[in-house]
C-alpha cells in the first residue's frame, strides 16, 4: 500500500519505460531505504562517472552553456548551481534518458580545476507537452518549469531537475541551489 505522500513516477527511456516508486520527505529528498530510487541513482553515477573528468565530457559532445549573467550561475542568498555544460544533441529531443542528463553542472574549484557537482535534465515544454499528458516527473521528483524569459535566455520555456549527485546539497537532492557555495 502507497503512503499518502507516494509518488509513481515513470521514466520514459528510448526503449520503454522504467517506474519507480519513491516516497518524498523535507527538502524533496528520498526515503534513504527506497532500494529502486538508489538503485537508480547509483546507475546514474555510474554513467556520469567519466563526466568527473571534465575533458571527457567535453569529448562526449558537452559545451559549455552560460547565462545571461556569466559562465557561473549562482544567487545572492540562495547558493550556487555551478557552471553548466550542454549536450546540444539531448537537450533538442523529448526525451529523458536517467543515465544521460542533458547538463552536467560544475563548480570551479581554488586550484580552476572543474569538478563534476550535479546533473540537470532538461526538455523544451512544447516538445514534451505535445506528447504528453502530464509535466514530466524524474527520480520520482516532479520537475520545474522555467518559463520565458528567464536567465538563460531560450526562446522556449522548459522543465528542469537538478539532480545533487556528486556534491551534498543541504537543501535537498533535488534543490536547484546549493548554499555551500557561490561563483564569487
Amino acid at each position: 500500500m502507497m503512503k499518502p505522500n507516494a509518488i509513481l513516477a515513470c521514466i520514459g527511456l528510448a526503449l520503454g519505460a522504467a517506474c519507480v516508486t519513491t516516497t518524498t520527505y523535507a527538502h524533496g529528498d528520498p526515503e534513504p531505504t527506497d532500494f529502486k530510487l538508489q538503485e537508480l541513482l547509483h546507475d546514474a553515477r555510474k554513467a556520469t562517472r567519466p563526466f568527473t573528468d571534465l575533458q571527457s565530457a567535453l569529448a562526449a559532445g558537452y559545451t559549455k552553456f552560460p547565462d545571461l549573467n556569466g559562465d557561473c550561475v549562482d544567487q545572492p542568498g540562495q547558493g550556487g548551481m555551478g557552471i553548466h555544460y550542454v549536450n546540444p544533441a539531448l537537450v533538442g529531443d523529448a526525451e529523458l534518458d536517467p543515465m544521460r542528463p542533458e547538463f552536467l553542472v560544475y563548480r570551479q574549484d581554488r586550484h580552476g580545476r572543474h569538478e563534476l557537482v550535479a546533473l540537470e535534465y532538461v526538455v523544451f515544454a512544447p516538445y514534451w507537452d505535445a506528447a504528453h499528458p502530464q509535466p514530466p516527473v524524474l527520480f520520482g521528483h516532479p520537475m520545474h518549469l522555467v518559463r520565458t524569459p528567464n536567465r538563460y535566455g531560450t526562446a522556449m520555456p522548459f522543465y528542469e531537475l537538478h539532480v545533487w549527485l556528486w556534491e551534498h546539497n543541504p537543501n535537498g537532492l533535488f534543490n536547484d541551489w546549493n548554499p555551500r557555495f557561490s561563483c564569487r
